[in-house]
């Protein structure tokens, strides 16, 4: 009898296994290139600037010519009672952003969401996200002509002084402006959500007596929890930026006190005044405060249930 020799497979290693996963896929890789190439050039290679903010930055030297300061420039910056003005303004334009405007767009999607007649539907989608491809420019000068001192809103709406020249109301104004804007535009991945729940759900409900609010309580907005949880993590980590573009275009002397935020600090100083080490100091705390805020939201998150960003 002739006997056939046993083929000897060797077990397949965890460096073997990756490199098949990686040639399986390779095709993706390579479309992920530029992607990677872009936030290496234009996001993690200028993070290298972060070091004026321990240095005596001098212009003509450069950054690695300039001589160490270590934290002498944090120090400057927890000393200086400007910057406690702009953290507190911050603090509070931010806060007022995230209880009025983060819903406002959930709010928004569920509303369209019941809306049967697709025409319609279609009609207020655009109206409500047009806002949004227009810069902050255009839109500050519709809201100057319209809110200005002396104009016909001004008068039909009842106020006797303008929104914007207000420091009690000028807050809200950014608030509701923003809300305006970028409200419509929100509502894109709430709606992306609700289309990818299961229509069996709402077929079942119906069959037991549920009304439209109870479908929304106990099937649209669970479903959607998930993207809620990840949008309010990422929102929290940038709790420190408010706006920059909009706060520069709308504010001036008249409500400075309570407009001037980080962003506007940072630029006013490092800009218009040269002190970029100051400058880049104030910009790393606000980079550190929000990763500090996002890792515990997202532990927050993990550990009510929820799956958070990783």
């Amino acid at each position: 009898m002739s006997s056939v020799p046993a083929t000897s497979t060797k077990p397949v290693t965890k460096l073997g296994r990756q490199w098949r996963e990686w040639s399986k896929h390779k095709y993706y890789f390579v479309l992920l290139l530029p992607g990677l190439a872009y936030f290496a050039l234009f996001h993690y290679w200028p993070m290298a600037g972060i070091t004026v903010a321990f240095k005596d930055f001098r212009l003509l030297e450069g950054i690695m010519g300039s001589p160490w300061a270590g934290l002498k420039w944090f120090r400057i910056l927890f000393e200086a009672p400007d910057f406690w003005t702009a953290m507190k303004n911050t603090i509070i334009i931010s806060f007022y952003k995230l209880i009025f405007n983060f819903p406002a767009p959930i709010v928004l999607a569920l509303l369209l969401n019941e809306v049967y007649n697709s025409t319609f539907k279609r009609w207020v989608q655009t109206i409500v996200y047009f806002p949004h491809f227009l810069s902050w420019v255009i839109l500050g000068g519709i809201l100057f002509s319209l809110f200005s001192s002396g104009s016909g809103l001004i008068s039909f709406l009842g106020m006797k002084t303008s929104p914007l020249m207000d420091p009690g109301s000028f807050r809200s104004f950014l608030v509701l402006s923003e809300m305006w804007k970028e409200m419509g535009w929100g509502t894109i991945i709430y709606l992306a959500a609700i289309s990818g729940i299961n229509p069996e759900l709402y077929e079942a409900a119906r069959m037991d007596g549920a009304n439209r609010f109870h479908l929304v309580r106990y099937i649209t907005l669970p479903s959607i929890t998930n993207t809620i949880v990840i949008l309010l993590i990422l929102r929290t980590g940038q709790i420190l930026h408010v706006g920059f573009e909009q706060i520069f275009i709308l504010y001036n002397p008249l409500v400075f006190d309570v407009s001037d935020v980080l962003d506007t600090y940072v630029y006013r100083l490092g800009l218009t005044m040269g002190r970029y080490s100051f400058a880049t100091a104030a910009g790393l705390f606000q980079s550190f405060v929000g990763l500090l805020l996002l890792l515990v939201t997202n532990g927050v998150a993990r550990r009510m249930g929820e799956r958070g960003i990783w």
